[in-house]
Protein backbone atom coordinates (compact mmCIF):
# COMPACT_ATOMS: atom_id res chain seq x y z
CA UNK A 1 0.00 0.00 0.00
CA UNK A 2 1.16 3.51 -0.75
CA UNK A 3 1.44 5.92 2.18
CA UNK A 4 -1.54 8.25 2.39
CA UNK A 5 -2.29 11.46 4.16
CA UNK A 6 -3.72 10.82 7.63
CA UNK A 7 -7.02 12.36 6.55
CA UNK A 8 -7.29 10.14 3.45
CA UNK A 9 -8.83 6.68 3.91
CA UNK A 10 -6.46 3.84 2.97
CA UNK A 11 -6.92 2.45 -0.51
CA UNK A 12 -6.72 -1.22 -1.53
CA UNK A 13 -3.95 -2.45 -3.80
CA UNK A 14 -4.88 -3.55 -7.31
CA UNK A 15 -4.46 -7.25 -6.53
CA UNK A 16 -6.66 -6.93 -3.44
CA UNK A 17 -9.30 -4.97 -5.38
CA UNK A 18 -9.65 -7.88 -7.79
CA UNK A 19 -10.80 -10.25 -5.03
CA UNK A 20 -14.35 -8.89 -4.50
CA UNK A 21 -14.70 -8.44 -8.27
CA UNK A 22 -13.96 -12.11 -8.86
CA UNK A 23 -16.37 -13.19 -6.11
CA UNK A 24 -19.09 -10.95 -7.53
CA UNK A 25 -18.66 -12.37 -11.05
CA UNK A 26 -19.18 -15.86 -9.64
CA UNK A 27 -22.27 -14.72 -7.70
CA UNK A 28 -23.91 -12.86 -10.58
CA UNK A 29 -22.99 -15.06 -13.53
CA UNK A 30 -23.11 -18.35 -11.66
CA UNK A 31 -26.04 -17.57 -9.38
CA UNK A 32 -28.28 -15.73 -11.82
CA UNK A 33 -27.12 -16.85 -15.24
CA UNK A 34 -26.40 -20.54 -14.59
CA UNK A 35 -28.23 -21.63 -11.43
CA UNK A 36 -31.20 -19.28 -12.04
CA UNK A 37 -31.29 -18.12 -8.43
CA UNK A 38 -33.34 -14.97 -7.68
CA UNK A 39 -31.46 -11.93 -8.99
CA UNK A 40 -32.51 -9.82 -5.99
CA UNK A 41 -30.90 -12.20 -3.51
CA UNK A 42 -27.72 -12.51 -5.59
CA UNK A 43 -27.38 -8.71 -5.71
CA UNK A 44 -27.77 -8.50 -1.95
CA UNK A 45 -25.04 -11.12 -1.50
CA UNK A 46 -22.77 -9.26 -3.93
CA UNK A 47 -23.49 -6.00 -2.09
CA UNK A 48 -22.53 -7.62 1.20
CA UNK A 49 -19.22 -8.74 -0.32
CA UNK A 50 -18.32 -5.17 -1.30
CA UNK A 51 -19.67 -3.74 1.96
CA UNK A 52 -17.35 -6.05 3.93
CA UNK A 53 -14.48 -5.17 1.62
CA UNK A 54 -15.16 -1.44 2.02
CA UNK A 55 -15.37 -1.83 5.82
CA UNK A 56 -11.76 -3.01 5.85
CA UNK A 57 -10.79 0.40 4.48
CA UNK A 58 -12.85 2.52 6.83
CA UNK A 59 -16.22 2.70 5.04
CA UNK A 60 -19.18 1.99 7.33
CA UNK A 61 -22.49 0.34 6.49
CA UNK A 62 -24.19 3.65 7.30
CA UNK A 63 -22.18 5.35 4.55
CA UNK A 64 -23.12 2.64 2.07
CA UNK A 65 -26.81 2.97 2.95
CA UNK A 66 -26.62 6.76 2.72
CA UNK A 67 -25.19 6.47 -0.79
CA UNK A 68 -27.89 3.93 -1.64
CA UNK A 69 -30.51 6.44 -0.52
CA UNK A 70 -29.04 9.09 -2.78
CA UNK A 71 -29.14 6.74 -5.76
CA UNK A 72 -32.76 5.82 -5.08
CA UNK A 73 -33.60 9.52 -4.81
CA UNK A 74 -32.05 10.14 -8.23
CA UNK A 75 -33.86 7.13 -9.69
CA UNK A 76 -37.27 7.93 -8.18
CA UNK A 77 -38.67 9.38 -11.44
CA UNK A 78 -37.62 6.21 -13.27
CA UNK A 79 -39.21 4.02 -10.58
CA UNK A 80 -42.46 5.95 -10.87
CA UNK A 81 -42.35 5.59 -14.67
CA UNK A 82 -41.81 1.87 -14.19
CA UNK A 83 -44.97 1.59 -12.08
CA UNK A 84 -46.87 3.88 -14.46
CA UNK A 85 -46.08 1.64 -17.43
CA UNK A 86 -47.56 -1.28 -15.51
CA UNK A 87 -50.73 0.76 -15.01
CA UNK A 88 -50.66 1.80 -18.68
CA UNK A 89 -50.50 -1.80 -19.92
CA UNK A 90 -53.46 -2.80 -17.74
CA UNK A 91 -55.48 0.23 -18.91
CA UNK A 92 -54.64 -0.35 -22.57
CA UNK A 93 -55.69 -3.98 -22.21
CA UNK A 94 -59.10 -3.28 -20.70
CA UNK A 95 -59.73 -0.50 -23.22
CA UNK A 96 -58.95 -2.79 -26.12
CA UNK A 97 -55.99 -0.68 -27.32
CA UNK A 98 -53.45 -3.51 -27.19
CA UNK A 99 -55.99 -6.10 -28.44
CA UNK A 100 -56.65 -3.77 -31.40
CA UNK A 101 -52.90 -3.53 -32.11
CA UNK A 102 -52.64 -7.31 -31.97
CA UNK A 103 -55.66 -7.63 -34.26
CA UNK A 104 -54.18 -5.24 -36.83
CA UNK A 105 -50.84 -7.02 -36.56
CA UNK A 106 -52.37 -10.42 -37.21
CA UNK A 107 -54.40 -9.07 -40.13
CA UNK A 108 -51.65 -7.07 -41.80
CA UNK A 109 -48.26 -8.60 -40.94
CA UNK A 110 -46.82 -11.44 -42.98
CA UNK A 111 -45.07 -13.84 -40.56
CA UNK A 112 -41.94 -13.71 -42.72
CA UNK A 113 -41.61 -9.97 -42.00
CA UNK A 114 -42.70 -9.98 -38.36
CA UNK A 115 -39.18 -9.77 -36.92
CA UNK A 116 -37.97 -6.92 -39.11
CA UNK A 117 -41.25 -5.02 -38.64
CA UNK A 118 -40.97 -5.52 -34.87
CA UNK A 119 -37.59 -3.77 -35.06
CA UNK A 120 -38.78 -0.95 -37.33
CA UNK A 121 -42.10 -0.27 -35.57
CA UNK A 122 -40.55 -0.23 -32.09
CA UNK A 123 -37.69 1.97 -33.35
CA UNK A 124 -40.14 4.53 -34.73
CA UNK A 125 -42.18 4.65 -31.53
CA UNK A 126 -39.07 4.88 -29.34
CA UNK A 127 -37.60 7.66 -31.49
CA UNK A 128 -40.75 9.76 -31.27
CA UNK A 129 -41.31 9.11 -27.57
CA UNK A 130 -37.68 9.03 -26.44
CA UNK A 131 -38.21 6.03 -24.16
CA UNK A 132 -37.21 2.41 -24.70
CA UNK A 133 -39.37 1.32 -21.75
CA UNK A 134 -42.45 3.04 -23.13
CA UNK A 135 -41.98 1.54 -26.59
CA UNK A 136 -41.32 -1.94 -25.19
CA UNK A 137 -44.24 -1.75 -22.77
CA UNK A 138 -46.77 -0.72 -25.42
CA UNK A 139 -46.15 -1.78 -29.04
CA UNK A 140 -43.56 -4.29 -27.80
CA UNK A 141 -46.21 -6.14 -25.79
CA UNK A 142 -48.54 -6.10 -28.78
CA UNK A 143 -45.85 -7.49 -31.09
CA UNK A 144 -45.05 -10.27 -28.64
CA UNK A 145 -48.76 -11.08 -28.68
CA UNK A 146 -48.71 -11.27 -32.47
CA UNK A 147 -45.66 -13.59 -32.40
CA UNK A 148 -47.28 -15.74 -29.75
CA UNK A 149 -50.40 -16.20 -31.85
CA UNK A 150 -48.42 -16.83 -35.04
CA UNK A 151 -46.40 -19.46 -33.15
CA UNK A 152 -43.08 -17.96 -34.16
CA UNK A 153 -39.99 -17.39 -32.01
CA UNK A 154 -40.67 -15.17 -29.01
CA UNK A 155 -36.91 -14.87 -28.40
CA UNK A 156 -36.27 -13.40 -31.86
CA UNK A 157 -39.31 -11.13 -31.60
CA UNK A 158 -38.21 -9.90 -28.18
CA UNK A 159 -34.69 -9.31 -29.53
CA UNK A 160 -36.14 -7.27 -32.39
CA UNK A 161 -38.31 -5.25 -29.99
CA UNK A 162 -35.36 -4.58 -27.69
CA UNK A 163 -33.15 -3.61 -30.65
CA UNK A 164 -35.74 -1.20 -31.99
CA UNK A 165 -36.50 0.25 -28.57
CA UNK A 166 -32.85 1.08 -27.95
CA UNK A 167 -32.31 2.40 -31.47
CA UNK A 168 -34.90 5.05 -30.68
CA UNK A 169 -33.69 5.60 -27.12
CA UNK A 170 -30.15 6.15 -28.39
CA UNK A 171 -30.96 8.56 -31.23
CA UNK A 172 -33.97 10.47 -29.94
CA UNK A 173 -33.39 14.05 -28.74
CA UNK A 174 -36.28 13.40 -26.33
CA UNK A 175 -34.43 10.58 -24.57
CA UNK A 176 -33.15 11.28 -21.06
CA UNK A 177 -30.13 9.01 -21.60
CA UNK A 178 -29.21 10.76 -24.86
CA UNK A 179 -29.41 14.14 -23.17
CA UNK A 180 -27.52 13.05 -20.05
CA UNK A 181 -24.69 11.28 -21.89
CA UNK A 182 -24.02 14.36 -24.02
CA UNK A 183 -24.26 16.57 -20.92
CA UNK A 184 -21.84 14.39 -18.94
CA UNK A 185 -19.27 14.48 -21.75
CA UNK A 186 -19.76 18.18 -22.49
CA UNK A 187 -21.00 17.61 -26.05
CA UNK A 188 -23.74 19.41 -27.96
CA UNK A 189 -26.86 17.23 -28.07
CA UNK A 190 -27.39 17.28 -31.83
CA UNK A 191 -23.68 16.90 -32.62
CA UNK A 192 -23.74 13.91 -30.27
CA UNK A 193 -26.70 12.36 -32.12
CA UNK A 194 -25.10 12.92 -35.54
CA UNK A 195 -21.85 11.34 -34.36
CA UNK A 196 -23.70 8.25 -33.13
CA UNK A 197 -24.87 7.53 -36.69
CA UNK A 198 -21.40 6.09 -37.41
CA UNK A 199 -22.25 3.14 -35.18
CA UNK A 200 -26.06 3.20 -35.21
CA UNK A 201 -26.39 2.87 -38.99
CA UNK A 202 -24.25 -0.27 -39.42
CA UNK A 203 -25.77 -1.81 -36.29
CA UNK A 204 -29.32 -1.23 -37.53
CA UNK A 205 -28.50 -2.51 -41.03
CA UNK A 206 -27.00 -5.65 -39.52
CA UNK A 207 -30.09 -6.09 -37.33
CA UNK A 208 -32.43 -5.68 -40.32
CA UNK A 209 -30.44 -8.23 -42.33
CA UNK A 210 -30.51 -10.75 -39.47
CA UNK A 211 -34.25 -10.31 -38.90
CA UNK A 212 -35.00 -10.64 -42.62
CA UNK A 213 -32.98 -13.86 -42.84
CA UNK A 214 -34.61 -15.23 -39.69
CA UNK A 215 -38.05 -14.30 -41.01
CA UNK A 216 -37.46 -15.97 -44.36
CA UNK A 217 -36.93 -19.26 -42.55
CA UNK A 218 -40.56 -19.15 -41.38
CA UNK A 219 -42.73 -21.24 -43.68
CA UNK A 220 -46.51 -21.32 -43.85
CA UNK A 221 -46.44 -24.49 -41.81
CA UNK A 222 -44.53 -22.76 -39.04
CA UNK A 223 -47.01 -19.93 -38.71
CA UNK A 224 -50.18 -21.33 -37.15
CA UNK A 225 -52.68 -19.91 -39.64
CA UNK A 226 -55.66 -21.55 -37.92
CA UNK A 227 -54.64 -19.98 -34.62
CA UNK A 228 -54.36 -16.55 -36.29
CA UNK A 229 -57.88 -16.80 -37.70
CA UNK A 230 -59.21 -18.08 -34.39
CA UNK A 231 -57.54 -15.31 -32.40
CA UNK A 232 -58.75 -12.47 -34.63
CA UNK A 233 -62.28 -13.86 -34.46
CA UNK A 234 -62.07 -14.11 -30.66
CA UNK A 235 -60.74 -10.57 -30.32
CA UNK A 236 -63.55 -9.28 -32.50
CA UNK A 237 -66.12 -11.08 -30.38
CA UNK A 238 -64.69 -9.99 -27.02
CA UNK A 239 -63.91 -6.33 -27.76
CA UNK A 240 -65.50 -3.56 -29.79
CA UNK A 241 -62.48 -2.93 -32.00
CA UNK A 242 -62.42 0.47 -33.72
CA UNK A 243 -59.81 3.16 -34.41
CA UNK A 244 -60.90 5.33 -31.44
CA UNK A 245 -59.06 2.83 -29.24
CA UNK A 246 -55.79 4.26 -30.57
CA UNK A 247 -56.42 7.56 -28.75
CA UNK A 248 -54.36 6.47 -25.68
CA UNK A 249 -51.44 5.68 -27.99
CA UNK A 250 -51.83 9.07 -29.69
CA UNK A 251 -51.73 10.76 -26.26
CA UNK A 252 -48.34 9.15 -25.55
CA UNK A 253 -46.98 10.07 -28.98
CA UNK A 254 -48.16 13.70 -28.92
CA UNK A 255 -47.20 14.23 -25.28
CA UNK A 256 -43.70 12.94 -25.94
CA UNK A 257 -43.23 15.11 -29.03
CA UNK A 258 -44.34 18.16 -27.01
CA UNK A 259 -41.84 17.12 -24.32
CA UNK A 260 -44.40 16.96 -21.56
CA UNK A 261 -43.63 15.18 -18.29
CA UNK A 262 -43.43 11.40 -18.98
CA UNK A 263 -45.32 10.65 -15.78
CA UNK A 264 -48.11 13.04 -16.70
CA UNK A 265 -48.29 11.68 -20.25
CA UNK A 266 -48.51 8.09 -19.04
CA UNK A 267 -51.17 9.02 -16.48
CA UNK A 268 -53.31 10.91 -19.01
CA UNK A 269 -52.97 8.06 -21.51
CA UNK A 270 -54.01 5.54 -18.84
CA UNK A 271 -57.02 7.64 -17.81
CA UNK A 272 -58.10 8.08 -21.45
CA UNK A 273 -57.84 4.30 -21.90
CA UNK A 274 -59.96 3.64 -18.80
CA UNK A 275 -62.52 6.15 -20.05
CA UNK A 276 -62.70 4.35 -23.41
CA UNK A 277 -62.97 1.01 -21.61
CA UNK A 278 -66.06 2.27 -19.83
CA UNK A 279 -67.68 3.98 -22.81
CA UNK A 280 -66.74 1.66 -25.68
CA UNK A 281 -66.24 -1.71 -23.97
CA UNK A 282 -68.84 -1.28 -21.23
CA UNK A 283 -66.68 -2.29 -18.23
CA UNK A 284 -67.79 -1.06 -14.80
CA UNK A 285 -65.69 1.08 -12.48
CA UNK A 286 -64.48 -1.85 -10.36
CA UNK A 287 -63.03 -3.65 -13.38
CA UNK A 288 -61.45 -0.47 -14.73
CA UNK A 289 -59.48 0.31 -11.61
CA UNK A 290 -58.69 -3.36 -10.96
CA UNK A 291 -57.11 -3.49 -14.44
CA UNK A 292 -54.97 -0.44 -13.68
CA UNK A 293 -53.84 -1.69 -10.28
CA UNK A 294 -53.75 -5.49 -10.34
CA UNK A 295 -53.89 -6.05 -14.10
CA UNK A 296 -56.45 -7.02 -16.69
CA UNK A 297 -57.85 -10.55 -16.69
CA UNK A 298 -60.23 -12.17 -19.16
CA UNK A 299 -62.50 -13.06 -16.22
CA UNK A 300 -63.67 -9.45 -16.40
CA UNK A 301 -65.18 -10.12 -19.83
CA UNK A 302 -68.90 -11.00 -19.99
CA UNK A 303 -68.16 -14.15 -21.98
CA UNK A 304 -65.00 -15.15 -20.13
CA UNK A 305 -65.93 -18.84 -20.12
CA UNK A 306 -65.41 -18.99 -23.86
CA UNK A 307 -61.96 -17.40 -23.90
CA UNK A 308 -59.25 -19.77 -25.12
CA UNK A 309 -56.26 -20.45 -22.89
CA UNK A 310 -53.85 -19.04 -25.48
CA UNK A 311 -55.75 -15.74 -25.70
CA UNK A 312 -56.07 -15.53 -21.91
CA UNK A 313 -52.30 -15.95 -21.64
CA UNK A 314 -51.89 -13.09 -24.11
CA UNK A 315 -54.34 -10.66 -22.47
CA UNK A 316 -53.89 -11.34 -18.74
CA UNK A 317 -51.21 -8.80 -17.84
CA UNK A 318 -50.42 -5.27 -16.71
CA UNK A 319 -51.26 -3.30 -13.60
CA UNK A 320 -49.20 -1.51 -10.97
CA UNK A 321 -48.68 -4.78 -9.10
CA UNK A 322 -46.95 -6.34 -12.12
CA UNK A 323 -44.06 -3.90 -11.63
CA UNK A 324 -43.68 -4.29 -7.87
CA UNK A 325 -41.00 -6.95 -8.23
CA UNK A 326 -39.06 -4.74 -10.65
CA UNK A 327 -39.34 -1.78 -8.26
CA UNK A 328 -38.04 -3.94 -5.40
CA UNK A 329 -35.22 -5.07 -7.68
CA UNK A 330 -34.14 -1.42 -8.00
CA UNK A 331 -33.57 -1.24 -4.23
CA UNK A 332 -31.44 -4.40 -4.28
CA UNK A 333 -29.47 -3.17 -7.31
CA UNK A 334 -28.74 0.18 -5.69
CA UNK A 335 -27.56 -1.45 -2.47
CA UNK A 336 -25.04 -3.36 -4.57
CA UNK A 337 -24.15 -0.24 -6.59
CA UNK A 338 -23.59 1.84 -3.44
CA UNK A 339 -21.36 -0.82 -1.87
CA UNK A 340 -19.39 -1.13 -5.13
CA UNK A 341 -18.91 2.63 -5.44
CA UNK A 342 -17.92 3.11 -1.80
CA UNK A 343 -15.37 0.31 -2.05
CA UNK A 344 -13.55 2.40 -4.70
CA UNK A 345 -12.61 -0.81 -6.52
CA UNK A 346 -13.53 0.30 -10.04
CA UNK A 347 -11.69 3.60 -9.78
CA UNK A 348 -8.54 1.80 -8.66
CA UNK A 349 -8.64 -0.85 -11.37
CA UNK A 350 -9.59 1.52 -14.19
CA UNK A 351 -7.16 4.22 -13.05
CA UNK A 352 -4.25 1.83 -13.46
CA UNK A 353 -5.52 0.73 -16.85
CA UNK A 354 -5.78 4.31 -18.17
CA UNK A 355 -2.10 4.90 -17.37
CA UNK A 356 -1.15 2.15 -19.82
CA UNK A 357 -3.29 3.35 -22.75
CA UNK A 358 -1.17 4.68 -25.61
CA UNK A 359 -3.51 4.70 -28.64
CA UNK A 360 -6.91 6.11 -29.60
CA UNK A 361 -8.19 2.61 -30.31
CA UNK A 362 -7.05 1.41 -26.91
CA UNK A 363 -8.61 4.41 -25.18
CA UNK A 364 -11.99 3.93 -26.84
CA UNK A 365 -11.91 0.17 -26.23
CA UNK A 366 -11.11 0.77 -22.55
CA UNK A 367 -13.98 3.27 -22.33
CA UNK A 368 -16.37 0.76 -23.87
CA UNK A 369 -15.23 -2.05 -21.59
CA UNK A 370 -15.44 0.17 -18.52
CA UNK A 371 -18.87 1.50 -19.47
CA UNK A 372 -20.22 -2.00 -20.01
CA UNK A 373 -18.68 -3.28 -16.76
CA UNK A 374 -20.08 -0.39 -14.74
CA UNK A 375 -23.61 -0.45 -16.15
CA UNK A 376 -24.02 -4.19 -15.58
CA UNK A 377 -22.84 -3.75 -12.00
CA UNK A 378 -24.16 -0.33 -10.99
CA UNK A 379 -27.30 -0.50 -13.20
CA UNK A 380 -27.68 3.28 -13.15
CA UNK A 381 -26.91 4.90 -16.49
CA UNK A 382 -26.89 8.48 -15.23
CA UNK A 383 -24.36 7.72 -12.49
CA UNK A 384 -22.25 5.67 -14.91
CA UNK A 385 -22.06 8.49 -17.48
CA UNK A 386 -20.51 10.87 -14.97
CA UNK A 387 -18.17 8.21 -13.57
CA UNK A 388 -16.90 7.42 -17.06
CA UNK A 389 -16.38 11.11 -17.79
CA UNK A 390 -14.49 11.55 -14.50
CA UNK A 391 -12.24 8.61 -15.37
CA UNK A 392 -11.66 9.20 -19.10
CA UNK A 393 -12.52 12.83 -19.84
CA UNK A 394 -8.99 14.11 -19.30
CA UNK A 395 -7.49 11.32 -21.42
CA UNK A 396 -9.74 12.30 -24.34
CA UNK A 397 -8.82 15.97 -23.95
CA UNK A 398 -5.10 15.15 -23.93
CA UNK A 399 -5.55 13.34 -27.24
CA UNK A 400 -7.41 16.34 -28.67
CA UNK A 401 -10.49 14.14 -29.16
CA UNK A 402 -13.85 15.90 -29.43
CA UNK A 403 -16.31 15.20 -26.57
CA UNK A 404 -18.71 13.47 -29.01
CA UNK A 405 -16.27 10.55 -29.16
CA UNK A 406 -16.64 10.04 -25.42
CA UNK A 407 -20.41 10.58 -25.40
CA UNK A 408 -20.84 8.06 -28.23
CA UNK A 409 -18.70 5.53 -26.41
CA UNK A 410 -20.93 6.01 -23.38
CA UNK A 411 -24.09 5.32 -25.38
CA UNK A 412 -22.60 2.29 -27.13
CA UNK A 413 -21.37 0.69 -23.92
CA UNK A 414 -23.91 1.90 -21.36
CA UNK A 415 -27.28 2.90 -22.84
CA UNK A 416 -27.80 -0.02 -25.18
CA UNK A 417 -26.14 -2.87 -23.26
CA UNK A 418 -27.77 -2.62 -19.82
CA UNK A 419 -30.88 -4.46 -21.00
CA UNK A 420 -28.88 -7.57 -21.92
CA UNK A 421 -28.10 -8.67 -18.37
CA UNK A 422 -30.84 -10.20 -16.14
CA UNK A 423 -29.61 -8.47 -12.98
CA UNK A 424 -29.96 -4.90 -14.26
CA UNK A 425 -33.03 -2.68 -13.86
CA UNK A 426 -33.68 -2.41 -17.61
CA UNK A 427 -32.99 -6.12 -18.04
CA UNK A 428 -35.60 -7.01 -15.43
CA UNK A 429 -38.12 -4.60 -16.96
CA UNK A 430 -37.92 -6.01 -20.48
CA UNK A 431 -37.78 -9.66 -19.37
CA UNK A 432 -40.84 -9.10 -17.17
CA UNK A 433 -42.79 -7.02 -19.68
CA UNK A 434 -42.10 -9.18 -22.75
CA UNK A 435 -42.12 -12.49 -20.90
CA UNK A 436 -38.79 -13.62 -22.39
CA UNK A 437 -35.60 -14.23 -20.37
CA UNK A 438 -32.66 -11.93 -21.08
CA UNK A 439 -30.25 -14.66 -22.14
CA UNK A 440 -32.91 -15.97 -24.54
CA UNK A 441 -33.30 -12.66 -26.41
CA UNK A 442 -29.66 -11.54 -25.97
CA UNK A 443 -28.33 -13.20 -29.19
CA UNK A 444 -31.17 -11.56 -31.12
CA UNK A 445 -30.76 -8.08 -29.63
CA UNK A 446 -28.42 -7.47 -32.55
CA UNK A 447 -28.46 -3.68 -32.42
CA UNK A 448 -27.48 -3.68 -28.75
CA UNK A 449 -24.38 -5.85 -28.82
CA UNK A 450 -23.19 -4.92 -32.32
CA UNK A 451 -23.11 -1.20 -31.46
CA UNK A 452 -20.31 -1.84 -28.99
CA UNK A 453 -18.39 -3.88 -31.58
CA UNK A 454 -18.73 -1.28 -34.35
CA UNK A 455 -17.67 1.47 -31.93
CA UNK A 456 -14.45 -0.39 -31.13
CA UNK A 457 -13.78 -1.22 -34.79
CA UNK A 458 -14.09 2.41 -35.87
CA UNK A 459 -11.51 3.45 -33.28
CA UNK A 460 -9.02 0.66 -34.06
CA UNK A 461 -9.34 1.09 -37.84
CA UNK A 462 -8.98 4.89 -37.71
CA UNK A 463 -5.34 4.82 -38.94
CA UNK A 464 -6.43 2.88 -42.04
CA UNK A 465 -9.57 4.95 -42.68
CA UNK A 466 -7.96 8.37 -42.15
CA UNK A 467 -9.87 8.89 -38.95
CA UNK A 468 -13.31 7.91 -40.28
CA UNK A 469 -15.80 8.17 -37.42
CA UNK A 470 -13.30 9.89 -35.10
CA UNK A 471 -13.70 13.62 -34.54
CA UNK A 472 -11.03 15.96 -33.18
CA UNK A 473 -11.45 19.20 -31.28
CA UNK A 474 -9.66 21.09 -34.01
CA UNK A 475 -8.25 20.25 -37.46
CA UNK A 476 -5.23 18.00 -37.29
CA UNK A 477 -2.97 16.70 -40.02
CA UNK A 478 -1.83 13.66 -38.11
CA UNK A 479 -3.71 10.46 -38.63
CA UNK A 480 -5.23 8.67 -35.69
CA UNK A 481 -2.97 6.14 -34.05
CA UNK A 482 -4.08 2.57 -33.86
Amino acid sequence: MEKKDARTPPQPAVAMALVPVAITVVILVGGIGILKYPAELMLIFAGIVFTLFAARYGITLAQVLEDMGEKIKQALPAILILLSIGMLIGAWMVAGTIPLMVYYGLELIDPAFLYVLAFIITAIVATFTGTSWGAGGTVGVALIGVAQTMDVSLAITAGAVVSGAYFGDKLSPLSDTTNMSSLAAGADLYEHIRHMLYTAVPSSLLAIAVFLIAGNSIGDSSANLDAITSTTSELNALFDLNPTLLIPAAVVLIGSILRKSPLMVLFVSSMSALLLAGIVQGFDGADLFASAVSGFTTEMLPSSDGVSDSLAELLNRGGLYSMYSSAFFVFCAFFFAAALEKSNVLRILIGRMIEKLKTTGGLVAATLLSGFTMIVTISNALVTYFLINDLYGEAYRKRNLHPVNLSRSMEDSITITEVLMPWTVSGVFFATTLGVDNFEFLPWAVFNWSGLIFSALIAFLAPLTRGFGIRYREPTTTSASS
